[in-house]
């Protein structure tokens, strides 16, 4: 049961122009459910990606980053879940390749214009036979307004689709982004998200682009955590049609650039809060903000150390107030320099530390109401500097030891 995450309503999405959706059921994996999605793109956009950093990369991670760095302009993007077509090997590869040359010669465009997108189940062949056969149902389909129903044909232990939409005006035009993603376990990103879309119609050149691919991922997906394990399929794809009209962004440092980055950042952060919502028998959403870091990078260390433990999930989960093990976890980080005397605790706006000890007005009623909501906030304190950083997570419940034991069946 997702943490006060509702489904998207189809309605509030907003179109893309430039952008059309098809989706089809091909049987990837298992039969009667969404599992194959094409997004065509119109001349003229640009796309930029940012992908997983497991050495065992996928299939299709591989064949993306090979048609990006060609420089050549992207036409499609084909997703199956169901099988990630990951630790394949050389048939992996052709396999990704083959959907990618399939999905072309539907919508005559070159094979190298097309990117390859693969979720579920990793070290399984690619069903390619299904895949193609299913293409021609996704191209008829094709549709602005399939966001919704795109949502939906990429999940694989979600029970609830993500998308949303947000807009802004830059030089008197009114700019539009939206976005959908995928994910409930196997999530601790690094560089991007289980799978994700975000299009805008703004100008944008191809620098620009990719610099803001990376600025919205570091501050969205790449601050979510459900269980410490990061994808072999990760990829976040950012796309900008450039239909609104708008002046060409071509700098990070414009004032234009500076308002478009707010949507597209406000975008990925909900759609990367949403999989911690959904995460694998998630009964609990928990903001943890580290403050008064030297640099960001070590709040971001500290907050993930806290994110990724065990024994806190769990503690969370059970409502128990047994947070040594948070303190155990700051120390754990591996701030070298770290001064444990100057480091505090608070829990839902209780004080639980002051100065590396349990403060004096702490009692284990007040932790215990703290830790009892579905949603639970937590500051850590280093004093050390003015920098800070937040990352979002879930508890451990029974039931994500459950769906991971059965996750195959």
């Amino acid at each position: 049961m997702a943490v006060n995450l509702e489904p998207p309503r189809p309605e509030e999405l907003l179109t893309i122009a430039g952008v059309r959706l098809g989706i089809a059921r091909a049987g990837i994996r298992k039969p009667n459910r969404k599992d194959l999605l094409v997004v065509a793109i119109d001349p003229g956009a640009h796309v930029a990606g940012v992908f997983t950093r497991n050495r065992f990369a996928a299939a299709p991670v591989v064949v993306c980053r090979d048609h990006l760095g060609r420089g050549n302009a992207i036409r499609a993007i084909v997703v199956n879940t169901g099988v990630a077509n990951a630790g394949t090997g050389h048939a992996g590869l052709e396999s990704a390749r083959a959907a990618c040359a399939a999905v072309a010669s539907i919508l005559d465009i070159d094979d190298h214009e097309v990117l390859p997108l693969s979720t579920g189940v990793i070290m399984e062949p690619l069903p390619l036979d299904r895949l193609v056969a299913g293409l021609p149902a996704c191209r008829d389909d094709l549709a602005p307004d399939h966001w919704a129903s795109a949502a939906e044909a990429i999940m694989t232990t979600d029970t609830v689709p993500k998308a949303v939409s947000r807009q802004t005006v830059i030089d008197g035009r009114t700019i539009t982004v939206t976005g959908i993603s995928k994910g409930a376990g196997m999530i601790q990103p690094n560089m991007a998200t289980m799978l994700g879309l975000i299009a805008t119609d703004a100008a944008v050149g191809p620098d620009a682009l990719g610099y803001l691919a990376r600025h919205a991922a570091n501050r969205s997906f790449n601050a979510i955590t459900v269980d410490g394990d990061t994808s072999t399929n990760d990829t976040l794809l950012l796309v900008a049609t450039g239909h609104a009209g708008n002046p060409l962004i071509v700098g990070e440092g414009t004032a234009e650039f500076g308002k478009l980055a707010v949507a597209v950042t406000e975008v990925a952060q909900i759609l990367a809060q949403a999989i911690v919502r959904d995460g694998e028998g998630a009964t609990k959403f928990i903001a943890i903000t580290v403050d008064e870091g030297a640099t960001v990078k070590e709040c971001m260390r500290v907050a993930k150390a806290i994110a990724h433990s065990p024994l806190v999930k769990t503690a969370f989960f059970a409502s128990d107030p047994n947070l040594g093990r948070i303190l155990a976890a700051v120390g754990n980080a591996g701030i070298e320099d770290l001064d444990p005397a100057q480091v505090g605790l608070e829990l839902g706006g209780v004080t639980v530390v002051e100065r590396g000890a349990r403060a004096a007005s702490y009692t284990e009623e007040q932790g215990k109401r703290a830790m009892q909501g579905a949603e639970i906030s937590m500051r850590v304190t280093l004093g050390r500097g003015v920098e800070t950083a937040t990352v979002w997570t879930c508890d451990f419940s029974y039931d994500y030891v459950k769906i991971n034991a059965d996750y195959r069946s």
